[in-house]
């Protein structure tokens, strides 16, 4: 489907609806047009695929993508399909007759896109049908599972290996979502390409928020969680089958549609379920950890790990599957000792010196994740090699302050000395027992309340004491030993808390009641009226036989909610609607939207201009708009701030107002909302940079500028309006008069 006269931004705005690139996406795409090798670290719902369905828009030939999740296939083909592409598959889900046409269909040139596995692009008979094809490009997703020190090796991954050597011609793009270093290294080299562009985008999740609780009722834990998200999709990972099933089944005993994904179910249970999963029946899937599954579902906005992850790279990739729309989700980490062990147990089996090694400190990492206090998220970037400037994210439990540190050395100690007066023949609840002062029949028997610790620690109830001691054992000052009823040993470090002075501080979940709700501004829309856009989306989705989510994303229901666009022209305004979606849908979904705007009078219909237009005055209304009120309280002199708070808005919302104000040509004092010299220096950034995209400006600064600075900016800089104490307007001006004249 070439679309030679379309530059990539034209294709982005007219079939995907999107106004502007996401940071790295457009240089990928024009290296892939340039016809160059690339590999690309870009965390999930950075728009990783985008970037290489893009090209296939606007290239000749085929573009074949590589990928091991069978299970997610038919969902991208159906999502590529709406958006115009022709998109098809290849795996062993089909019939003979069915890969057959799709084989037919390659070598005619009829396919933009096609998805294989592994396995197939290995098979020989394969090969020679790609050989007798029109290849635009390879592009490998989830490129991590080629190498051995990744989170997720496969061995049919190998099979890649040879594949410059099979098409010289070709150029070979390779995507990840999670790679240190090392592992991209290992990709390059055993892909075998050629000075690929390499981009490592931010493995920044801002939407995302980190908690990790102790664990203990795990199965009530994830209900109660379970209870405070109602209507909203879940993914609930376990470690083991068992467990799967037995959480699957107390979520839907108390109400909440739940099903279980594993390997020991069959190939047309697990795709039952998942695609029940995507299509909205059901609101929580519970799936092993150790499997991998394929989930494209955009609307995620919780996922809950039960027990603790392997490694960080596992725990990335899978909560990273929450929140892909840009909305904000919960990411929650029940962590107990209990699951350190059993890890330690696979990890023995490994047959490799080298490779157990890289295991157990990935193992370490994970734990030290779990229990250090510090900022989940600096503790994530910091694994993959990225440094997270700000000193608080805002966004997880140590830096919303759910969490504080505590001294425990001398509790340490005396759970130290209990484990050691009991000969380390005892296992934790015998040891807490004691230092609680129980009075049960085995400690009488064993005269463990003769001891010096008894009873030293009855101020405290036993959560603290098993939660100080799942902490000793996170550190490996405690070890507890693989019998059959396991007993607690001391390790050499003891000796250093007992004797040497080395402390102990442990992390303790303050009650506040309720844990405050961490969300990224997003439009909120009206509820009623993204209810109703919901169910007609279903209603479609089910016609079609895809999921909701290939039709529009929750984002996109949102912002029609919030705008009420009531024709095509303010339809085509909206994030997420292309030309075809548009086509398809647009009236389909309007016709709702004026209804409701008819039943609800009241309701104010807002502008929606996302593509900047000099000069363009806010439409005309019989009564007051939002931007009119914001207005008329910045000319008291209010700040940006003050009006946030006194119209209960967002101080970005606030920030847009005055953009659109300044646009429009209303003379709004810069120096009101931001100092000359700081202004001086984001100029200097827009200058530099040569771009009017606010985010290659706020990631170039190291996020020392905010997005609500940069967007106030870029607006005086496009007016070319001069300031009371503008050192610099001539600079600043002419970058406005070049930038309009482009």
């Amino acid at each position: 489907m070439a679309q030679e006269q379309s530059t990539p931004l034209e294709v982005l705005q007219r079939v995907y609806g999107f106004h502007e690139f996401r940071p790295h996406q457009e240089g990928i795409v024009r290296s892939i047009l340039d016809g160059g090798d690339a590999f690309v670290v870009m965390p999930t719902g950075g728009g990783k695929s985008l970037c290489y369905q893009l090209p296939a828009h606007i290239l000749p030939g085929t573009c074949v993508v590589v990928s091991p999740l069978i299970s997610l296939m038919k969902d991208q083909v159906d999502g590529a399909r709406e958006n115009g592409l022709k998109a098809a598959y290849l795996n062993s889900t089909q019939s003979p007759d069915e890969r057959g046409d799709v084989i037919r269909c390659l070598v005619a040139a009829e396919i933009d896109l096609l998805y294989v596995s592994p396995e197939r692009f290995a098979m020989s008979s394969f090969a020679e049908s790609l050989r007798q094809a029109s290849l635009s490009f390879v592009a490998i997703d989830e490129a991590h599972c080629i190498s051995e020190w990744g989170h997720d090796f496969r061995p049919d991954y190998l099979n890649l290996a040879n594949i410059v050597s099979m098409f010289p011609g070709v150029p070979i793009c390779a995507f990840t979502a999670t790679a240190t270093h090392r592992v991209q290294s290992d990709i390059i080299q055993k892909l075998g390409l050629r000075a690929p562009l390499t981009v490592r985008a931010s493995f920044n999740r801002p939407n995302l928020f980190y908690r990790v609780s102790p664990k203990s009722a795990v199965e009530q834990q994830i209900l109660d969680f379970a209870r405070t998200q109602p209507g909203s999709s879940g993914i609930v990972y376990r470690m083991t089958r068992r467990s799967v099933e037995e959480t699957a089944a107390v979520l839907c005993a108390n109400g909440i549609r739940a099903l279980p994904y594993h390997a020991g179910l069959d190939d047309r249970t697990r795709s039952e379920n998942q695609e029940a999963f995507n299509k909205d029946e059901v609101e929580v899937v519970v799936a092993t950890i150790a499997f991998g599954m394929g989930i494209d579902k955009s609307n995620v906005r919780f996922v809950v790990h039960g027990d603790i992850p392997k490694n960080i790279e596992s725990y990335y990739q899978e909560t990273g599957r929450s929140g892909r729309d840009g909305e904000s989700a919960t990411c929650l980490l029940f962590f107990g000792r209990a699951d350190v062990p059993r890890i330690r147990y696979f990890i023995d089996q490994i047959p490799g010196d080298v490779e157990k090694s890289h295991a157990q400190k990935c193992l370490r990492d994970m734990v030290g994740f779990a229990g250090n206090n510090a900022c989940r998220r600096k503790q994530i970037l910091a694994y993959f090699g990225e440094t997270y400037q700000n000193e608080n994210c805002g966004a997880c439990d140590v830096c919303a302050g759910e969490v504080e540190q505590v001294d425990a050395t001398r509790d340490a100690q005396i759970l130290l000395s209990a484990i050691s007066r009991s000969q380390q023949r005892f296992g934790s609840t015998h040891v807490v027992d004691i230092v609680t002062g129980a009075n049960t029949q085995r400690i009488r028997q064993h005269g463990h309340d003769q001891i010096r610790t008894f009873g030293v620690g009855k101020d405290q109830p036993k959560s603290y004491w098993r939660l100080l001691l799942d902490n000793l054992m996170a550190q490996e000052i405690v070890a507890q030993s693989d019998d059959k009823f396991p007993v607690l040993k001391l390790t050499g470090a003891a000796q250093d808390v007992l004797f040497n002075g080395r402390q102990i501080h442990l992390l303790r979940q303050i009650e506040t009641g309720p844990a405050k709700k961490q969300a990224r501004e997003i439009y909120s829309g009206d509820p009623r009226l993204f209810e109703d856009l919901r169910i007609l989306r279903k209603r479609l989705a089910d016609e079609k036989g895809v999921p909701p989510f290939v039709i529009f994303s929750d984002r996109t229901l949102r912002e029609m909610a919030h705008f009420f666009p009531t024709d095509d022209a303010e339809m085509s305004t909206i994030t997420g609607v292309g030309a075809q979606k548009l086509e398809q849908f647009g009236k389909v979904f309007t016709r709702p939207i004026r209804k409701h705007l008819e039943a609800h009078p009241a309701l104010e219909k807002l502008p929606r201009n996302p593509v900047l237009t000099r000069g363009s005055p806010p439409a005309k209304r019989d009564r007051k708009s939002s931007i009119e009120t914001t207005w008329e309280l910045l000319q008291k002199g209010l700040s940006v701030k003050d009006v946030a708070n006194l119209r209960s808005l967002s101080q970005g919302t606030i920030c847009t107002h005055i953009e659109q104000l300044m646009l429009a040509g209303e003379n709004v004092d810069i120096d009101q909302f931001i100092d000359p010299a700081r202004r001086g220096e984001i100029t200097a950034l827009f200058v530099q940079m040569g771009d009017e995209k606010l985010g290659p400006i706020v990631e170039a600064s190291k996020n020392t500028v905010t997005y609500e600075e940069a967007r106030l900016v870029r607006a005086h800089l496009q007016r070319g309006l001069p300031s009371e104490a503008d050192g610099s307007t001539e600079e600043g001006a002419g970058y406005a008069e070049d930038r309009t004249r482009g």
